[in-house]
């Protein structure tokens, strides 16, 4: 039996707001997606460490503070480090459209701006771990 694709949703730094992270968390789990929701107040390095500990398909990092050039790249690195370069790295919040195509370039996968329908997070997430991922 296949399993679910598993998520781990995170606020990274001082933004206090996540709405829209459980927003995202609740539209994911409806689309039947295993979803770990990390809370506030994340460093990097504790995102990482939850999804090597979770077993995660994806990453999927809300940010609305402005430090997504330096937030994103850690993350990426982390990874690497522990040899995690299957797992999806994806986002959104805002971020402007020059960063966004800066961060893709980095490895970051598709980021969303606020008002992106969530079944269309969802169907990307689902059909990237479909084609990058073996269960």
């Amino acid at each position: 039996m296949k399993r679910p694709v598993r998520v781990l949703v995170a606020k990274v730094g001082l933004d206090g707001h996540d709405r829209g992270a459980k927003v995202i968390a609740t539209a994911l789990r409806d689309a039947g997606m295993e979803v770990i929701y990390t809370g506030l107040r994340q460093t990097p390095e504790m995102v990482v460490n939850a999804a090597l500990q979770e077993d995660v398909d994806a990453i999927g990092i809300s940010i609305l503070s402005g430090a997504h050039m330096t937030v994103f790249p850690k993350i990426i690195a982390l990874l690497r480090e522990k040899g995690m370069t299957d797992v999806l790295i994806t986002g959104g919040g805002i971020i402007p459209e020059d960063d966004m195509k800066q961060l893709q370039e980095m490895g970051v996968g598709r980021l969303f701006p606020p008002g992106t329908p969530t079944t269309e997070i969802a169907h990307y997430i689902t059909d990237w771990v479909k084609s990058n991922r073996s269960f």
